[in-house]
């Protein structure tokens, strides 16, 4: 199988709002904590909607300037969608990493690193949050082989999905003009 990582393109956005919301479906319904499939729906299911694919479709144009303030990267194979990356900035220079997602047959490739590689050329010196499922005991290992670390006390995303903080900080090598002249570049 051959995989291609490549920007999204405006017209990915009516794949990549389903395959979120798909991916969620999959990966995140756990009954003890009353996350269900109406639950997801009900958070994520516009993603899916005419909407949300409208958002994605925002998010990639966006991304897509220079300089951009967004980022988002697709995995390809052949035709197919199966992975993607992005992340934005903040107003206060921070950058937010999300969402991040491998279909299964996607993962093991090297992947995620290739995509999180490019993300962290983009980014440059500044700090980075993400939240991840605490119990996604393999994305917690990926972030931390990237520099990332728990910053906090574990929450529910919007009061039910166990979710813990991540960050990562400037880099100590990120010279004080490095980090100070970036982000508003980016914004």
């Amino acid at each position: 199988m051959t995989y291609v990582i490549t920007a999204a393109h405006p017209d990915d956005a009516a794949t990549l709002g389903p395959l979120h919301l798909r991916n969620w479906l999959r990966n995140y319904t756990d009954a003890d904590a009353g996350i269900d499939e109406s639950w997801i729906r009900e958070h994520r299911g516009s993603s899916a909607t005419a909407e949300g694919i409208a958002r994605w479709r925002e998010f990639i144009e966006v991304a897509n300037r220079h300089p951009a303030p967004r980022f988002c990267r697709v995995v390809r194979s052949g035709t197919e969608l199966v992975g993607y990356l992005c992340g934005h900035w903040e107003e206060s220079g921070t950058i937010t990493l999300g969402p991040m997602y491998l279909l299964d047959e996607a993962q093991g490739h090297g992947l995620g690193g290739r995509m999180m590689t490019e993300f962290l050329a983009w980014s440059g010196p500044a700090p980075i949050r993400l939240g991840v499922v605490d119990c996604n005991e393999g994305a917690i290992r990926f972030y931390r082989r990237h520099g990332f670390e728990i910053a906090g006390e574990r929450y529910l995303w919007r009061g039910r999905l166990p979710t813990l903080p991540m960050t990562r900080a400037v880099p100590a090598n990120a010279t004080a003009a490095g980090s100070a002249g970036r982000p508003s570049a980016r914004r």
